[in-house]
Order: structure tokens, then C-alpha cells, then sequence
């Protein structure tokens, strides 16, 4: 024989599934977007005043030897180096034969040049998305909590519709057996 109490609480449970309408999640997207937009316009602000122009000089280096832009540029550069320097029809004019020790020396200084700017930009950049991860964890635990909380006051409300639907099959039953001797 079933236990009709435990019936009425698997009922319950069933029903007492907190769900969010979208309506509801759009808003907290919303408010979670104007937060974090918030916060990372205040750390671009920060950035912006605590950045030198040698760092900006360092970015602006960094993005340019990071583009394809500066790939095809050096490409065609080299390309044309080797091909001005080999083709027969130019040897009087040829300054650097292979193996291309001149080309060697400019391609050692480029890499050697560029590798401070980059990696410059690369530690302000990481130190950057430090401070983002840092708004990141704050905005999650700060959602956390408002879910726990809400998840506390969910259950205390599922407790007291438990304590009602209890006090209404007792009535109930009450009211059966009155009408029913």
C-alpha cells in the first residue's frame, strides 16, 4: 500500500522546480552586461591614464608585427632581397651575394627589435586579463550568492506550501470522515 503522504510530497517536489521565465534571464543578462561593461570601462579609463607612451609606442609595434599586414609587407621584402640579389641581370648591382650575411644581420635585428616591444605589450596585456578575471570571479560570486539566497528563500516557501497542502489533507480528511461515519 502506498504511503499517500509521500505521494502528496513527491507532488510537491515535482512542482516546486523553480524555473526562470526569459523574461527574467534577459534582465539578469542585461544587468550582468551593463555591470561588467561598467567595471571594464572604468579599468579602460585606469589603463588609459597609467599608459605611458612608450607602452602605447610598444602596443602599437606589437599589433603591427602581429598583422598579416606585416607578413605580406616582410614576405615581399624578402622575396625581392633575394630575387635582386641572384638574378643574373642584375650582378652589377647586386650588394649582398648568398648566403645573404647583410640580410641575415637585418632579419637578427628585426627579431631581436621586435621581441621587447611584444613581449612589453604581452605583460600589460596579461596583467589586463588579470584585472578582467578578477571582475569575472567577482560578478559569479556575487551571482552565487544571490542564487543561494534565492534558493533559501525557494525552499522556505516550499516548506510552507509542504505545511499547507499537510494542514488541507488533514481538513480534508477531517471533512471525509464526518461525511462518511
Amino acid at each position: 500500500m502506498k504511503d499517500p503522504k509521500s505521494e502528496q510530497d513527491q507532488e510537491v517536489n515535482k512542482n516546486s522546480v523553480p524555473t526562470i521565465s526569459d523574461a527574467h534571464a534577459d534582465r539578469i543578462d542585461r544587468l550582468v552586461d551593463e555591470y561588467k561593461s561598467h567595471i571594464l570601462t572604468q579599468l579602460n579609463a585606469r589603463e588609459y591614464r597609467e599608459t605611458t607612451r612608450s607602452d602605447h609606442l610598444a602596443d602599437k609595434v606589437a599589433l603591427f608585427a602581429g598583422s598579416w599586414k606585416f607578413i605580406i609587407i616582410f614576405t615581399s621584402f624578402l622575396t625581392f632581397w633575394m630575387v635582386w640579389n641572384t638574378l643574373s641581370f642584375t650582378s652589377a648591382l647586386h650588394f649582398d651575394v648568398a648566403p645573404f650575411i647583410l640580410l641575415n644581420l637585418i632579419l637578427s635585428f628585426t627579431a631581436a627589435f621586435q621581441a621587447p616591444f611584444i613581449i612589453m605589450s604581452q605583460n600589460r596585456q596579461a596583467i589586463r586579463d588579470k584585472h578582467e578575471a578578477v571582475v569575472d570571479f567577482s560578478i559569479n560570486y556575487k551571482a552565487e550568492l544571490e542564487i543561494d539566497d534565492l534558493q533559501k528563500h525557494l525552499h522556505h516557501l516550499e516548506l510552507q506550501v509542504a505545511d499547507i497542502h499537510h494542514m488541507l489533507h488533514k481538513v480534508h480528511s477531517k471533512q471525509t470522515e464526518k461525511e462518511n461515519p
